[in-house]
């Protein structure tokens, strides 16, 4: 009986870059005679690439010349108005850019499998963008790292990625100090995904504003940026013998639904209870009291990690350093209705 023999396997550039310890980004930045590598990493590799009679893969490469660029976009996000607004700028910017998207979406904030991430890949994509909080999945980076790609993240930080979002910090401390300066001194927090970097700021911000003011009252709740979580939070704040007079939340969805909880109790908001939130997505100024909140500029951090993302495959990304790329845009305080002096 004579069996059947599977044929070789062909060198790839991860074989490349393993044997020349680099990154793939590297080896293709090398092939395709980017200025952007050190004299000597080049004719190392370009060494190895001999060794090895690595042929580079002429399919693979017109993806960055050709007119059309194929790009992943991965999301798995629990806040429908984020993800809606989201999606919204990345398919504008991609009309704009001749650039073809393929979506892999994950179940609520977890991500895809990997099997579906590697499906993806397959796709012959020339990049990735991943919306929060995929963008610091250790899942996800793990596929990535072994594909070398140039990646963008929105709302997240990761090495030798671009990384596009605002101060979260800062805008929670912005609301935090807004909230106190209408009077409020019992005010509650309703944290977001304790996974995400984002969310971490936002507490900071918050921290860092309550920790100026004099003889206030702080209670802290867990959420995970969903609606049903926000629910679940404001019950609790509210269940308390003496409740808060604010409640500020992470994003607008959990406003919205913290909203619903004083409805379902007959407070007044803002008579009763004033509201805050974090986004200004839909759900903001589509429920009864319109929400102060703080602007975050979804659909332009997705234009613009886009137009980056495309940038770096074009024209090959900066020599890696280990550190984000990180380019922060602004954000706005919106005050609407669901904010007031607490009642005396």
């Amino acid at each position: 009986m004579t069996r059947s023999r599977k044929r070789p396997r062909g060198v790839t550039i991860i074989d490349v870059a393993k044997a020349a310890g680099v990154s793939p980004m590297t080896v293709s930045r090398v092939i395709n005679g980017d200025p952007g590598v050190r004299d000597e990493v080049r004719g190392h590799v370009r060494e190895v690439i001999a060794k090895l009679n690595y042929t580079p893969n002429l399919m693979a490469r017109s993806l960055v010349t050709s007119r059309e660029i194929r790009i992943g976009v991965i999301f798995a996000n629990p806040s429908a108005a984020f993800m809606s607004e989201l999606l919204v700028g990345v398919f504008e910017e991609a009309s704009t850019r001749a650039a073809q998207l393929f979506l892999l979406r994950g179940e609520q904030d977890r991500p895809p499998t990997p099997d579906a991430i590697r499906g993806l890949i397959d796709q012959r994509i020339a990049g990735l963008l991943l919306a929060p909080p995929l963008g610091e999945s250790p899942v996800v980076w793990d596929m990535l790292r072994e594909a070398g790609l140039p990646v963008a993240v929105v709302g997240g930080i990761a090495p030798d990625a671009v990384c596009v979002g605002i101060d979260n910090a800062r805008a929670a401390y912005d609301m935090t100090r807004h909230l106190i300066a209408l009077g409020h001194r019992r005010i509650g927090f309703v944290h977001g995904n304790p996974d995400q970097s984002a969310s971490l700021d936002r507490l900071s911000g918050f921290r860092a504003a309550v920790a100026e003011g004099d003889g206030l009252d702080v209670r802290i709740v867990q959420g995970d940026y969903s609606y049903a979580s926000g629910l679940r939070a404001g019950e609790a704040l509210l269940d308390q013998a003496d409740p808060p007079t604010a409640i500020f939340a992470s994003n607008d969805d959990m406003a919205a639904a913290v909203v619903s909880v004083a409805h379902r109790r007959h407070l007044d908001v803002p008579g009763d209870l004033t509201v805050a939130g974090f986004d200004d997505s839909t759900a903001a100024t589509t429920l009864w009291p319109p929400l102060t909140t703080i602007r975050q500029p979804v659909r332009a951090l997705a234009t613009t990690a886009l137009q980056l993302l495309i940038q770096d495959i074009r024209g090959g990304p900066p020599a890696a350093t280990g550190q984000p790329r990180l380019t922060l845009l602004d954000h706005h305080l919106i005050e609407r209705d669901s904010a007031a002096p607490p009642r005396r």
